[in-house]
C-alpha cells in the first residue's frame, strides 16, 4: 500500500512544532523559579500567575497540535504565545556580545516557529 506522502509530512510537522512546545513546557515547570524571577524582572506583574498561564498554553495548545486537534485554534495561540514570549525571553536588543547572538538566534528561531504554525493553520482552513 503506498504511503501518502503530504499527509505523512503534515503528520511529522506536526509531532516536530507541538512535541517542541510540549517539550519547553515540561522544562520549564522544572525552571519555575528561575523563569519567575527573570519575568519579574523584566516587569512582568503576577509573573508566577503568569508563567504557570504559559506553561499550561503552550502544553495544551502543543499536544493539541501533536493529535491533529482543533489544529487551527492551537496554533493561533501559539502564535500569540511567541508573540508575548519571544520579546520577553529573547530582548536581544538589551544585550552584547555571545549573549545578544544567543538572543536574536532564539529570537528568529521563533519568528520561524511562528511562520510553522501560520502555515498549519493555512493548511486547516
Amino acid at each position: 500500500m503506498p504511503v501518502d506522502l503530504p499527509l505523512t509530512l503534515l503528520f511529522l510537522g506536526r509531532l516536530l512544532l507541538g512535541g517542541a512546545f510540549v517539550v519547553a513546557g515540561l522544562r520549564n515547570v522544572q525552571n519555575e523559579t528561575f523563569l519567575t524571577g527573570l519575568m519579574t524582572a523584566r516587569g512582568v506583574p503576577q509573573a508566577k500567575l503568569a508563567l504557570w498561564a504559559g506553561i499550561v498554553l503552550q502544553t495544551i495548545a502543543g499536544a493539541l497540535v501533536m493529535a491533529g486537534l482543533w489544529t487551527a485554534i492551537a496554533s493561533a495561540v501559539l502564535v500569540l504565545f511567541l508573540i508575548a514570549a519571544t520579546p520577553m525571553f529573547h530582548n536581544f536588543w538589551d544585550h552584547q556580545g555571545p549573549d545578544r547572538a544567543s538572543r536574536i538566534n532564539g529570537f528568529v528561531g521563533n519568528v520561524a516557529l511562528a511562520g510553522g504554525f501560520l502555515t498549519l493553520i493555512a493548511q486547516s482552513l
